[in-house]
């Protein structure tokens, strides 16, 4: 039976359909809490998906993770079916994934560090442009982006958010980050840079307290930024187990193909 090589927790979005999913499945296989667990199942969608791992990052337990679709886009995560587990368990392609890590200053000096798995984005709170410098690795690149916002998404991030705000499609082994920006109006050409993922990125925000500024991590905000450095977290790596016939790679590599 499922479980009895790995210990096994079922986690769920709460929302109706992942409910009767879990359901069935916890009348089916024998689940343990997730602290005690070696491998996390995740009924949802890409949302919950990350909440999930950010969950993990949190505690600092980190354990591979098979998520079934439940939700709407369900990018991270697999087909749902209630059959088969163990053999889907022992085909699943393992993917790691290294996290962003921010490291925010406020216009109050207060400081915040967070992980984000997709992207860490800068967002203008109010009506005014924001005015952001963007340097890498200590060099002013562009002096002043005028926007209303910029981000630097992972290769895992790179079809979400930042494919909306037409920020290229990073191939999982790329070793690339992406920084895009949001609805530029200074440079108005400017479309963005990718850099090699061990750049330390700093996105420093100009007429803080005029222009206020909010940065967020995946699902995370803090309001009333003043400086934001951006690097890849190399000490935590996240596994997300897939199907082989809807591995993440290969998903990234057809958005490319997708019109």
């Amino acid at each position: 039976m499922l479980g009895e090589r790995k210990k096994l927790a079922l986690v769920d979005s709460g929302s109706a359909l992942a409910r009767a999913a879990a359901a069935e499945l916890r009348d089916r296989y024998e689940w343990v809490e997730p602290a005690d667990a070696d491998l996390i199942f995740a009924l949802g969608g890409d949302g919950f998906m990350l909440q999930t791992l950010h969950a993990m990052l949190d505690t600092g337990r980190i354990v591979p993770v098979f998520g079934m679709n439940r939700g709407t886009v369900g990018f991270l995560m697999n087909e749902w079916r209630l059959d088969a587990l163990e053999a889907r368990i022992e085909r699943a392609r393992a993917f790691t994934v290294s996290p962003l890590v921010a490291d925010i200053i406020t216009t109050s000096g207060a400081r915040h560090v967070l992980p984000a798995i997709n992207e860490i984005s800068l967002l203008r709170e109010t009506r005014q442009t924001a005015k952001i410098e963007v340097t890498v690795d200590g060099r002013t690149m562009l002096p002043e982006l005028v926007c209303d916002g910029v981000l630097v998404a992972t290769p895992a991030g790179s079809t979400a958010y930042n494919l909306s705000a037409n920020g290229p499609i990073l191939p999982l082994d790329s070793a690339l980050l992406a920084v895009t920006p949001i609805s530029p109006f200074r440079p108005r050409r400017w479309r963005g840079a990718i850099v090699p993922d061990h750049t330390r990125i700093g996105l420093n925000v100009r007429e803080a307290t005029k222009r206020p500024v909010s940065a967020v991590a995946d699902q995370r905000e803090v309001r009333d930024v003043r400086e934001v450095n951006v690097r890849i977290d190399r000490n935590r790596q996240l596994t997300l187990l897939f199907d082989p016939e809807h591995a993440l790679d290969d998903r990234i590599a057809r958005e490319q193909f997708i019109g």
